[in-house]
């Protein structure tokens, strides 16, 4: 495979400039040129005010991580100096830092534009937005036009992309704003496409362009939740859980579902179940916080056997933590949520289409073995924002289990025991409502009839019965995935969202033609009950091993040893509630293999 050419452009300013809109405009815009893009909005935790920038990585190979380094930066609010300086100090040598022409650049932000070896591009954007549109808020359209412009892309995708975000609104703010758009456009390919000395990855020809799907993580959660029966959803809302929530909420009239904003997270965890009980496929979404507040209904459900999905999109803690940032700190919380023993399900995927998968692969999960399911995923995961095939989401299996159906209860000749005693784990099912399927139950320990007991030799038999669950469901949990070549020097051992950092990593690292060793990486998808046989089996191939986390203690080296007795070699953290980025895991793939050449 060639070389993957990589182009990075930030847009930054403070919350309520259009950062976050316009680069949602212009992954579009890039998207619709045939190119592969990712892009991911870092803001506060605020409504106005602060520092935010959205990130677009553009390439003509599938991108799944933002680069360190970006090409272009233009900036909203380069009188937030200190905030300027840090995206400066991102910018490639070379790269253009386009402004306003009408705003004062403090020397500071000169001297920094300086020694990165950025050129300063002054820019007309306020007053072709006053002049041509009539309102200085048109600034992040001419700006829009101005990148386009500068990469020589058609104008008639931008003006696309302009009048179907502002045709909704009136003809006449559409037409305004693809106006301001074109004067921004002409200006750079007149004044500050010739600065631009990047190759732009290659673009298809219009009739070869493929139709690709922009979505984020949450969305496809969502919408695998929906082609997998899911049609009851509740929740409180909590960043960046909450647009799993909203994207059932829109729909709910085309597709026939149910949404319920409640007023807790308990609440929320308590009516899914309830749902999930009279045979409803019903799931959760919340953060950490919220998760929290959840673990005794988690409990409740292990103890009657309710199927019920939980989706914990994490963010930096404890408490309030850091809201709007990426953190994986609630694997173990996850795994050993709630007290007592007592099986059940969690996910861990790692990419939009691992997302969609795991939306319906939970509900699944979470009916065949009548068991709660939760998906972690995390803010990274949750909010990036990149072009899929739109053929990988084909309708899935729906498996019920042992649900019965109707005329299977109306043939009963003997009392329905909902906690019957079985094999694997799993009991028959019959929904309440018919005469035949009366039963308690109850969240204390019960009988096959649901009624409470303290005798110990059935409490025996009911735990053998419901921890069964997990062997038996552990045959269907996925193994590792391995990217990468498989007689690799070095081994990196990500789970969750890490995999895309991770993936860019090892093909940035094997590409550079200075490296002789070779690196590779095994992707976690599915974490409990762990994969043994199936990890066991990959570890046996590997050389050297860096566990790569998103959390301080090493959670998932942690349960590697637990599950496994495998210890990683060494492991590599971060915990600021930034996501890694492929070059810094080059680097550190790159240090470590000198410290262990060195040390043979």
């Amino acid at each position: 495979m060639a070389q993957k050419q990589r182009i990075s452009i930030k847009i930054a300013g403070a919350q309520g400039q259009g950062a976050g809109s316009g680069g949602q405009g212009l992954t579009k815009v890039f998207k619709r040129a045939g190119l592969h893009v990712f892009g991911l909005f870092d803001f506060m935790s605020l409504i106005k005010g602060g520092h935010s920038f959205y990130q677009i990585t553009l390439s003509d190979q599938e991108v799944y991580a933002g680069a360190k380094k970006s090409h272009v930066l233009v900036s909203f609010d380069p009188q937030n100096v200190e905030d300027t300086i840090s995206d400066i100090k991102t910018l490639h040598e070379g790269a253009l830092f386009i402004v306003d022409d009408s705003t004062p650049i403090n020397p500071q932000i000169e001297e920094a534009v300086k020694n990165v070896g950025a050129h300063l591009c002054l820019f007309p954007m306020v007053k072709f937005a006053t002049e041509i549109g009539g309102n200085k808020i048109m600034s992040n359209t001419v700006a829009l036009g101005g990148v386009v412009g500068l990469l020589n892309l058609p104008f008639q995708i931008l003006d696309s992309v302009v009048r179907e975000n502002f045709g909704t609104k009136s003809q006449q703010l559409a037409d305004s704003n693809s106006a301001v758009a074109k004067a921004g456009y002409d200006y750079a390919i007149a004044n500050v496409a010739s600065k631009f000395t990047f190759s732009l990855p290659k673009i298809a020809p219009e009739s070869n362009i493929p139709k690709q799907m922009l979505i984020n993580g949450n969305d496809a959660i969502a919408m695998g939740a929906y082609a997998g029966g899911c049609r009851f959803v509740s929740a409180y809302p909590m960043t960046p859980g909450t647009t799993v929530f909203e994207w059932f909420t829109k729909r709910n009239a085309k597709i026939g579902a149910v949404t319920k904003h409640v007023e807790d997270e308990i609440a929320a965890a308590c009516m899914a179940i309830g749902a999930g009980q009279i045979g409803a496929r019903a799931m959760t979404s919340t953060s950490g916080g919220g998760f929290c507040l959840m673990v005794e209904a988690i409990g409740l459900a292990g103890m009657t056997e309710v199927p019920v999905v939980i989706v914990n999109a994490m963010r930096g803690g404890p408490s309030t933590g850091l809201p709007t940032r990426t953190e994986q700190p609630d694997l173990l919380f996850a795994v050993y949520s709630s007290h007592g023993e007592f099986p059940k399900v969690v996910l861990t995927p790692g990419t939009i289409e691992e997302c969609y998968e795991a939306g319906y692969r939970a509900h699944n999960f979470a009916e065949k073995y009548q068991v709660p399911v939760i998906i972690l995923t995390d803010l990274q995961l949750a909010e990036q924002v990149r072009d899929t095939d739109p053929n990988f989401y084909a309708l899935p299996i729906v498996d019920r289990g042992k649900l019965l159906s109707k005329a299977d209860i109306d043939k009963l000749e003997t009392q329905y025991l909902r906690y019957e005693f079985s094999e694997d784990g799993v009991s028959p099912r019959g929904l309440q409502g018919h005469p035949k399927t009366v039963y308690a139950p109850a969240t204390d320990e019960h009988d096959e009839t649901g009624h409470i007991t303290e005798d110990a030799a059935n409490r025996i038999k009911m735990m053998d019965k419901r921890m069964q669950k997990l062997e038996t469901a552990r045959k269907e949990i996925k193994g590792p995935k391995l990217f990468g070549p498989e007689n690799a020097d070095l081994t990196l051992i990500v789970w969750g969202s890490t995999v895309g950092a991770a993936r860019e990593a090892v093909q940035l690292f094997n590409e550079d033609e200075s490296n002789k060793e070779k690196i590779n990486l095994l992707h976690f998808s599915e974490v409990w009950p762990f994969p043994v046989e199936a990890t066991t089996e990959a570890l046996k191939k590997v050389k050297y091993t860096v566990c790569v986390e998103q959390n301080y203690t090493n959670q998932f080296a942690k349960l590697l040893l637990t599950e496994t007795g495998y210890s990683v070699n060494k492991k590599i953290n971060r915990y600021d509630g930034r996501p890694i980025t492929p070059e810094d895991l080059k680097v550190e793939a790159k240090n470590i293999l000198k410290e262990v050449l060195t040390l043979a």
